[in-house]
């Protein structure tokens, strides 16, 4: 290989090396501005969390009320109740009726709540958790956005449609491991 050849080799060379230097400072570089964003959000949702944790309804509120209506009594003869009682946190029970949410109710840690309905068949489901947060969206319904949901300690859960027929069907809910009953898991696109 002549001189200039070599020469024009390590020219190549040179460039390729500086060229593909540029592009792993252009990707640092791009990964370094996108840092402020995350520990931005992060900071947002950190405020978000401290300004909701210690926030809670009152047991027997409708916090979706807008989109599912309030609880109103059955005073019809064939009635059932479902009553829901907590001991050891806020819970947020959705109760649908052919996929359908029918009646809805906060009920505080410590407290019950009891539902009444005509008869027929309900499926309730459990949405747990700790600090309300009101403007936290929880999922896209046909009439707008549904708002309000827990900012810690979410879990949700759904026993089976229950067919009530002039009954009482009473709940007592308590998060712990090899209870008596267990819920079957669930989430917010299906209990809400």
């Amino acid at each position: 290989m002549n001189i200039i050849n070599l020469h024009r080799f390590r020219i190549l060379e040179l460039v390729f090396v500086t060229s593909c230097a540029g592009i792993f400072l252009s990707c640092e570089s791009k990964q370094q501005q996108q840092e402020p964003f995350l520990d931005e959000e992060a900071s947002v949702e950190q405020n978000v969390y401290n300004q909701y944790i210690d926030n809670s309804l009152q047991t027997g509120d409708t916090p979706y009320a807008d989109s599912y209506g309030g609880n109103p009594s059955c005073d019809d003869y064939g009635c059932s109740q479902i009553e829901v009682m907590t001991s050891n946190s806020d819970v947020l029970v959705t109760i649908k009726q052919n996929d359908k949410v029918v009646r809805h109710a906060y009920i505080r840690a410590n407290s019950s709540y009891t539902f009444e309905m005509p008869n027929g068949t309900y499926q309730p489901f459990f949405y747990y958790g700790r600090g309300w947060n009101p403007e936290k969206v929880m999922k896209e319904l046909e009439t707008g956005t549904l708002k309000g949901g827990f900012v810690a300690d979410e879990s949700f859960g759904k026993d089976d449609p229950q067919y009530l027929k002039n009954q009482i069907l009473t709940y007592e809910l308590t998060l712990q491991r090899n209870g008596n009953f267990s819920t079957k898991p669930s989430n917010a696109e299906d209990a809400l």
